[in-house]
Parts: structure tokens; C-alpha cells; sequence
């Protein structure tokens, strides 16, 4: 299935969508007629059963339960039971995991715990490696800690393996940490998890993945990659809902050592005796903070447990098959328009998600969202396309390629009410 040009008309891609061993997880979203949703990179379809779920939690749980809650639902135990899942799907195996803050937080959680195994072990490590296409919130909580800790610290940026490989070798002994994101969320490229990871350890640095473009998208295996830290986000592949909390994982070789900067009262070690002295709680417990949204918590669950059902050698199929076919089909048919590929055509370094820059691209995604095919834009000029294995098919592609010819052949583009930005692009 993953060769494009077998699908060279609609009812070829009809005739794949029903004999798609994915088709049937389609009926378990919610998805509005006439749409078809090409922004699960930024937000994935709503689960029905989060609907279901949320009911319980607000009438039941919160409604007649109420405080009694914590116990009798458990809801107190909610970020390491779902983080344990998280784990299980990111290839976590002994390490720790709870689903917990935003991926920002995080990020500082997991950079800060790095740094101070790196301070007790090698005190005069203090670089801290990154790409310079990271998703920002990454560089800017690096930004923030390197400013906060005030002690030499400093953040260098690369652009590909080879400038990593160079970069690790100028930095030498002063190499502290590697943190990358797996799929770039502008371009879609993947890094070797596992080259990319044996290469920082074997320069002495510990190497910290964000998993917001991977999880629930593409296979990952942090155990076999003998990652140190990972942190993601639940909202993307993972359907977990808008603002549904992040995730931490803990290696665990670091496990027992790891310390995290923000010693809020969930990650005592006994948050109910109001001690007044702090001490982390054992595993990866000790990575939460305050109180938690126990809303958001339970139905991202819902988003989870579906994804942990899913066959992951056939979602990647699936997902290379749909790329291959969207990238082909806009070069064949859209061949006259001044779009460019920044996505791999290399299936082993492509992530879930499509991405062609076009000088308009705003103004065209605008003009696309218009005509009932959602996906989202990035500065500077990029149409982004996610195709989310579970509910996206192959007619969805070949449809909304034939959209996307349409507001570029007949300039739909040009209308003044695409050229007007909201807050939110």
C-alpha cells in the first residue's frame, strides 16, 4: 500500500480505505460532515468515548462523589496510571512515566534533572545542545534555565547530523546534554533516535527526546534507543483534548538519582502529612508539581486507551502510505504552483505530517480551511498537513489534494477574508 502510484484515481483510494485493517477506529471519533481534518498535528478529533468519560467524571465523580473523589475514584492515582500507559506506548519499559503539566514544564523538569546528574558527575559540563528548528517552547526553557541558573551554562544549536556530530566534537568535555525533538514539527524530518542518541553518550552527554510529534504517529522505543529523559505532549496524536496534560519519562538507570527543580507537594513523598521539609516521592512520581486537572486527565485517557489497541507496524504503514500518496498526488497535479517540499521523500526519516511552503502559504491554508480541508500553517510559509492513520483514509487525501488544486488553479486565495490573521495561526 505504500506505493502512491497504485492509487491513481478516487475509487482506487475508496477500494484501499475499505480494505484498510485501520478503517474501523475511524467510528471511534467524532468528526464533523464534509470535513476532512489534516491538523491532528496540532490537535487530534475528539474520541467519543472522552465525551462519555467527561459526562461520568462531571455528574458522577464530581457531581455526587465530590471531594470523596480522590479516594473512591481514585483519582489521586490518575497521572501514574495514565503515565504507566504513556510508557508502554513510547517504548519505556522499567523507566517511569506520568502524564502530568504542559511539555513546557516539563521540559524544564527533565533538563533540570539532567543537568544535576551531570553536575555531580562531570561539574564541568556546561553545554547544552539543540536544533535550531526546535518547536520554541524548547529553547526557550533552555533560555530560561541557562539565565536562571546563572553558571555558565550555555545552549549551542545544530541543524543536522553532521553539525551535531561536529558540535559534539567541539564541545568535547563540555558537552552536558543533547535535546531534540524526534519529528521536526515544521518540516515533518525524524531523527535516528537510537545514531542520534549512542552519539551523545558516547561524547559523555545525556540525551533528553520530545516525543510531541511521535507519540501516537510513529513506533518508539526509548528503551532499545537507551534514551535518558523524554517529555511529549497528549493533545496531537494521542487525541487526549485541547490542553490535555503532557507527559515525563525517566530512564531507569536515572530513576532512583533524578531530581526535578519544581518540589511542588504532589511529588513529596507524602504530600498528606503537610510536612515541612521536602521529600521526593519514589519513581517517577517525584516529577509532579502541584495539584492536577483531574477533568483534562480522565478523558485524555480515553484518547490512550485507543491508541494502545492500535497495531503500530500497521499505523506506520498506514501513515507512510498516506504521506507517499498526498506527496505525490500534489506533485503530479499541482505541478505549476510554486510549492516546495521541505517534508523527507527518505520514509525512514519522515514523520506523520506533510509539509510544502508556497510564497502565499497563510492566505492558502486560509482559503483551504474555507473549502473543508483543515490543516494548519507555520512561519515562515509552510502548509502543514498531519495524517493521522486512525481516522484520516486515502479518499480524504485524494480529496483534499483535488481542494488544494482548486484554490491555487482558481486563486480562492486572493479573497480579502484569507488574508486576515487571528491570534492563533
Amino acid at each position: 500500500m505504500s506505493d502512491p502510484t497504485a492509487l491513481n484515481t478516487r475509487d482506487a483510494c475508496v477500494a484501499a480505505d475499505a480494505a484498510d485493517p485501520l478503517a474501523g477506529f475511524r467510528d471511534e471519533f467524532l468528526l464533523p460532515e464534509g470535513v476532512v481534518y489534516l491538523d491532528g498535528t496540532s490537535l487530534g478529533a475528539l474520541p467519543r468515548a472522552a465525551g462519555e468519560r467527561a459526562r461520568e467524571v462531571l455528574e458522577q465523580e464530581w457531581g455526587r462523589d465530590l471531594i470523596g473523589s480522590w479516594n473512591k475514584n481514585h483519582w489521586f492515582e490518575l497521572p501514574t496510571r495514565i503515565g504507566g500507559k504513556i510508557g508502554a506506548l513510547i517504548g519505556g519499559g522499567e523507566g517511569g512515566c506520568v502524564a502530568t503539566d504542559t511539555t513546557s514544564i516539563n521540559v524544564f523538569k527533565a533538563l533540570g534533572a539532567a543537568l544535576r546528574i551531570q553536575r555531580e558527575d562531570h561539574p564541568d559540563r556546561r553545554v547544552i545542545i539543540s536544533e535550531r528548528e526546535n518547536f520554541p517552547t524548547d529553547l526557550y526553557m533552555v533560555e530560561g534555565m541557562v539565565e536562571f541558573l546563572d553558571d555558565g551554562y550555555e545552549l549551542r544549536l545544530i541543524d543536522d547530523e553532521a553539525s551535531l556530530a561536529d558540535e559534539l566534537a567541539a564541545s568535547g568535555d563540555d558537552a552536558a546534554v543533547v535535546m531534540l525533538t524526534h519529528v521536526n514539527y515544521r518540516s515533518g524530518r525524524m531523527w535516528d533516535m537510537t545514531g542520534i542518541t549512542r552519539r551523545a553518550h558516547e561524547a559523555g552527554a545525556l540525551m533528553i527526546w520530545d516525543l510531541c510529534h511521535s507519540a501516537g504517529a510513529v513506533p518508539v522505543d526509548l528503551t532499545a534507543a537507551a534514551a535518558d529523559f523524554a517529555i511529549g505532549c497528549t493533545y496531537k496524536y494521542l487525541n487526549g483534548g485541547p490542553g490535555s496534560p503532557a507527559f515525563v519519562w525517566i530512564s531507569p538507570k536515572h530513576l532512583e538519582r533524578a531530581e526535578q527543580p519544581l518540589s511542588g507537594w504532589w511529588g513529596h513523598r507524602r504530600p498528606f502529612d503537610m510536612a515541612v521539609g521536602y521529600a521526593p516521592a519514589e519513581g517517577a512520581a517525584k516529577f509532579l508539581c502541584g495539584t492536577q486537572p483531574i477533568l483534562s486527565l480522565a478523558t485524555m485517557e480515553a484518547g490512550i486507551d485507543i491508541a494502545l489497541r492500535v497495531d503500530r507496524s500497521a499505523l506506520r504503514e498506514k501513515s507512510l502510505a498516506l504521506t507517499s500518496l498526498f506527496i505525490a498526488l500534489v506533485e503530479e497535479r499541482l505541478a505549476a504552483h510554486p510549492l516546495t517540499l521541505i517534508t523527507p521523500r527518505d520514509e525512514a526519516s519522515r514523520g506523520s505530517h506533510v509539509s510544502f511552503r508556497h510564497p502565499e502559504g497563510f492566505a492558502v491554508m486560509k482559503a483551504l480551511i474555507a473549502e473543508g480541508v483543515v490543516g494548519d500553517y507555520r512561519e515562515p510559509e509552510v502548509l502543514r498537513f498531519g495524517f493521522t492513520p486512525l481516522y484520516v483514509g486515502y479518499a480524504d487525501v485524494w480529496d483534499a489534494v483535488e481542494a488544494f488544486r482548486r484554490v491555487l488553479d482558481e486563486e480562492l486565495w486572493r479573497a480579502p477574508e484569507f488574508q486576515q490573521r487571528g491570534a492563533v495561526t
